[in-house]
């Protein structure tokens, strides 16, 4: 049996999976926690990593090794290779004012589009290298090279034997470069951070970039959205929700996107590929704070979603708990709408919660749909689509059959699939575990319009964000 690994570098966690290179079937795992925060040392990263690979015989008989990190995290290095401050993640939206100044000058949404297929907002790369010129610029001073979190791990399993190297995907998330040409946006990158600095080679999707010191190949490596498109098997056609600490939403295409409304993502997939991609703030935690507000369990909670009508009785729950990034609106907080004596009920909370959150991203589907052509099926993963209300009253939000994945570490195992491609040479076809599937009934169709468009008008009367084209 020829042996690969994956590793997910997540905001919470890296898990660490040995699988089975024909087949996928995962053998051994392993995992170790990250801190908490919004701002890490990407030395906490490798910590973890080093952690989670010490159980005995995990990486025994490995041939090769890949890592899908979480996206758009700035690590800072000085010209010795040193980090200049802690990473700046994904989910830190201090640079939100950041954003809105590279978009007006550059010329507005329409020309970030054109340039690199994404609008900027406070998740992505580019505004907290400006934010960071801005802020702390003797410590900006200080950077020689900027390289994001799958990078740095690539780049220390290799001893630090090689350049650090990026992926298109991944690379993508930066909004300094454009995958439709391959290539790095100096200009970009000198308007947000007044200079020029190191970044890392962008490898082949199936290239072996090096070795760790014990002799494993090591893979290109890429973004976790990216090798979780690779773990599902992503095909046209068809789009992945996925619902863990945030939410995403994302579809394959051969030719970039450019969405100016700044909702659809363009970035580059793992494969050579696009993969047009939303992304919500708000996923599973809005559940949690749903079920403590209750005092109730999450499978009480469950239940108690399951009791309520499609539409918890006329209650909208605006799940912008911790801000949000689709639509864009940082310093957003969540909002219940439609209260009366008959809709404050626990039941039709706890539906609106899981339906305000589904919702949040089938609003990003519609567009993503316009920028990707037909989506006729949804494919349900992450931790929270394990909820049994979660898959069922994802039918009546989205209007579309949902196939629901099994439990399994999709990015992990993604970024087994393709450490086993750098090995063969071949991409290799693996099955995706499926729990189930859920038609929709057209009661279902008929109550996942009109819960769009309950939401949309309380979006376009509380924020003035005008509907999308469905």
């Amino acid at each position: 049996m020829t042996l690969v690994a994956g590793v997910d570098s997540s905001t919470q966690s890296v898990k660490i999976v040995v699988c089975d290179a024909e087949t996928g079937a995962v053998v051994r795992s392993s995992r170790a926690p990250h801190p908490e925060g919004t701002a890490v040392s990407a030395a906490a990263w490798w910590d973890a990593y080093q952690t989670a690979a010490r159980q005995p015989g995990l990486l025994e008989g490995v041939e090769a090794i890949a890592v899908g990190g979480q996206q758009h995290g700035m690590v800072t290095l000085d010209a010795d290779g040193g980090l200049v401050r802690d990473a700046l993640l994904w989910n830190d939206t201090r640079s939100a004012p950041d954003a809105t100044d590279l978009v007006d000058e550059l010329g507005g949404p329409q020309a970030w589009a054109d340039a690199v297929g994404t609008v900027p907002v406070a998740s992505m790369t580019i505004t907290k290298l400006r934010w960071l010129a801005r802020s702390e610029p003797e410590l900006a001073d200080k950077v020689a090279a900027v390289v994001l979190p799958h990078d740095y791990l690539t780049w220390e399993l290799g001893g630090r034997s090689f350049a650090p190297t990026t992926d298109r995907g991944d690379a993508s998330g930066t909004l300094y470069f454009d995958a439709a040409t391959n290539t790095y946006r100096e200009d970009l990158v000198r308007r947000a951070f007044g200079r020029m600095i190191d970044l890392p080679r962008v490898a082949a999707p199936s290239e072996v970039v090096g070795h760790t010191p014990d002799g494993i190949a090591i893979a290109a490596g890429t973004g976790d959205n990216m090798a979780a498109g690779l773990g599902l098997g992503l095909e046209a056609g068809s789009a992945v929700v996925s619902l863990g600490t945030s939410g995403t939403a994302f579809a394959r295409t051969t030719t970039p996107t450019h969405d100016p409304t700044g909702t659809v993502a363009g970035f580059a997939d793992a494969t050579g590929e696009f993969m047009p991609l939303v992304c919500t703030l708000n996923g599973a935690r809005n559940l949690v704070a749903t079920a403590d507000v209750l005092g109730v369990t999450l499978d009480e909670l469950a239940r108690l979603a399951l009791t309520a009508p499609p539409g918890s009785g006329g209650l909208v729950f605006l799940p912008f708990l911790e801000g949000e990034r689709t639509p864009s609106l940082p310093n957003a907080n969540g909002e219940l709408v439609g209260l009366t004596l008959s809709s404050m009920k626990p039941a039709n909370l706890a539906r609106a919660a899981i339906e305000g959150v589904l919702w949040s991203l089938a609003y990003g589907v519609d567009v993503l749909r316009d920028q990707a052509g037909t989506i006729s099926a949804i494919t349900l993963t992450g931790g929270a689509s394990q909820s049994e209300a979660v898959r069922r009253i994802a039918t009546s939000v989205f209007g579309l059959p949902v196939v629901v994945t099994e439990a399994f570490e999709s990015v992990a195992v993604g970024a087994a699939r393709q450490a086993a491609w750098a090995l063969s040479g071949e991409l290799p076809t693996w099955k995706v575990p499926v729990a189930g599937r859920y038609d929709p009934t057209d009661a279902d169709v008929a109550a996942a319009d009109d819960l769009m468009g309950r939401y949309t008008e309380v979006l376009r009367q509380h924020f003035d964000v005008p509907a999308l084209k469905g």
